[in-house]
């Protein structure tokens, strides 16, 4: 059997680690393995991946169906470790969803763990265009004991990577391509604007099958030589159990039936390190804030001293707008500790991120372009560069302009969609290479408290970014005027009234398009046009929006739902939500 693993950076960088430090932990069991094992299992599953392919599988498309945890790492790495392009796939899509991605991607192999192993035996059987080989992942209970003796070879990153899928919100999903040298483009950046070390122990709770619980969440922190600890699927109980466990007196405390939240009848010992890293979506952060108050008395002082800026040094957010309501909620719970906001997507990886130091954590910022990362701004209106000094017009309006990428972290190709791909770039008249159109708009302000860290000022300062939404669903332009409507539902947040808030453009005859708010209310508000006691309805908000937004921004219509759909990563696919709750929206204008 082979010895030895490619010289890749991401195994060059294992390799240097401590091979006795802790790189995975499962934290319902508390199983623990090692930088040295993991190289080793990497090998050996490696190896097998290539006998199962029956030789060379170079540039071939494996997908996988794995778990949260050890087993998923040690499966992607191996992939990589082949030069074949890994396709990790959510065990919460239905068969004919991951039928569709195993036919386009044109996968040999389906990867499969004994928990999804039902679900991927559906996938074959219900049929695929090719004929890829079903392959079963056993569970490793403990790391390979000869992994330090793995050696490295060869140079090049030859045709390995990964390939994610879009939501396909507009149409069918598209494989976004991340050869191994961008995947490597995109993790070295954060490690320095987030100042990533072997010290940090990195609590996940996020989906694998996105940009940022793959590349921020796994592969920067195992570059890195972190610590990563796993708690899948999410559970808010489990987690402030996992941030207070190093804080409580006793190893007994115990909350909703749960051994500090951990254990849930488990023979090993529950992990005691303290959590030093969470990177999470806004809808998490709700979740916790909303049940923060169910937890124990001595379960919630040691909670708080678990986020606290002492403990906890880094609480980020991501892949959708922070509400800052949400952002001030965990300030205050934490006792000062500011959630960093970025901004990236699956095509790109992180592309603007706001510092470290709380001054450089703006509000309903982004901050500013991560080292590596090369950004303009081009104008929705009139297709012009807005060049720095330009970001107002004639009349002192902020110009709207969408955000445009180059550089090494940027994607290589939609796979099997060239027109997507040339239609998803623009040239670039420097002869530097071409652009990639991210869809998102953006202005740029100069705010003088931030951007004053001296370690960080290679890239951390000058004006800031500040998102204002999709270009296709969040810039509404109602009567001449554009509105964002990140704006307007970070105002609508801020009301006591509201729970969560969607804008969204309605279609309208008059106007063109008009500003429509979908709103869940808070536990006990009730709906009425009149607003009398502790009824709440349109006329109200538009009252109280009065004072906080100029006229054309405030809502000409509103609806209140139940509940307001989220992917896994808590965005709102916004085209769906106008043609359910507007289906029946006549005010008059339209006709």
């Amino acid at each position: 059997m082979a010895s030895s693993l490619p010289r890749l950076p991401i195994f060059e960088a294992i390799k240097g680690h401590d091979s006795n430090s802790t790189c995975i932990v499962h934290s319902k069991s508390g199983r623990r393995f090692t930088y040295g094992g993991l190289l080793g299992d990497v090998r050996d599953a490696r190896d097998r991946l290539v006998k199962e392919g029956g030789g060379g599988i170079e540039g071939q498309r494996i997908a996988f169906l794995i778990e949260n945890g050890y087993d998923y790492v040690v499966t992607l790495l191996s992939i990589i470790g082949a030069h074949s392009i890994a396709i990790p796939m959510s065990p919460a899509f239905p068969p004919h969803e991951l039928q569709y991605i195993m036919d386009h991607s044109q996968a040999s192999m389906l990867l499969a763990s004994k928990k999804f192993g039902e679900k991927a035996q559906q996938v074959i059987d219900e049929g695929l265009e090719g004929t890829p080989k079903l392959v079963k992942v056993e569970k490793r209970l403990e790391g390979n004991k000869d992994g330090e003796r793995v050696e490295l070879e060869g140079t090049g990153e030859g045709m390995g990577g990964m390939m994610l899928y879009t939501s396909g919100t507009t149409n069918r999903p598209k494989g976004v391509l991340l050869p191994t040298s961008v995947m490597t483009a995109q993790a070295t950046p954060l490690i320095k604007a987030w100042n990533y070390t072997p010290q940090d122990h990195l609590l996940h709770v996020l989906p694998l099958h996105h940009i940022h619980g793959t590349i921020n969440a796994i592969l920067a922190p195992l570059i890195a030589g972190s610590t990563i600890e796993f708690i899948f699927p999410f559970n808010a109980t489990a987690v402030w159990s996992r941030f207070a466990a190093p804080f409580l007196e006793t190893n007994g405390a115990s909350t909703n039936g749960h051994t500090n939240g951990l254990s849930n009848g488990h023979t090993h010992s529950s992990p005691k390190e303290k959590i030093s890293f969470f990177t999470v979506v806004p809808t998490v952060y709700n979740r916790l804030l909303s049940t923060f108050s169910d937890l124990t008395p001595e379960l919630q002082d040691a909670a708080k001293s678990g986020i606290s800026p002492s403990n906890l040094r880094l609480n980020i957010s991501g892949s959708a707008a922070l509400p800052t309501p949400t952002k001030k909620a965990w300030t205050d719970l934490s006792n000062g500790n500011v959630i960093l906001e970025r901004y990236g997507m699956t095509e790109v990886g992180m592309a603007l991120s706001c510092g470290l130091s709380n001054s450089d954590r703006v509000d309903g910022s982004v901050g500013w372009p991560l080292p590596t990362v090369e950004v303009r701004l081009v104008d929705i209106e009139t297709g012009e560069i807005i060049q720095h000094g330009e970001e107002t017009d004639s009349s002192g309006r902020e110009r709207d302009g969408e955000i445009q990428l180059r550089g090494p972290t940027i994607f290589k190709e939609y796979w099997r969609n060239p027109e997507a791909t040339a239609k998803e770039h623009v040239g670039g008249e420097d002869g530097k290479g071409r652009w990639f159109k991210t869809g998102d708009v953006a202005v740029r302000r100069a705010v003088p408290t931030a951007g004053q860290n001296k370690y960080q000022a290679d890239w951390a300062s000058g004006p800031l970014y500040f998102i204002r939404g999709r270009l296709s669903s969040d810039i509404i332009k109602s009567g001449g005027e554009k509105v964002s409507a990140l704006e307007v539902e970070r105002e609508l947040l801020s009301l006591p009234q509201i729970e969560e808030a969607a804008v969204v453009a309605v279609p309208s005859g008059k106007w063109g398009q008009k500003v429509g708010a979908v709103v869940m209310l808070k536990k006990g508000m009730e709906m009425s046009p009149r607003g009398n006691g502790r009824v709440w309805g349109p006329l109200d908000m538009r009252n109280a929006m009065k004072s906080r937004l100029a006229g054309y921004k405030i809502p000409q219509v509103m609806r209140v739902v139940e509940e307001i759909e989220r992917n896994a990563m808590g965005k709102i696919n916004k085209k769906v939500l106008v043609k359910k709750v507007f289906v029946d929206d006549v005010s008059g204008d339209e006709v």
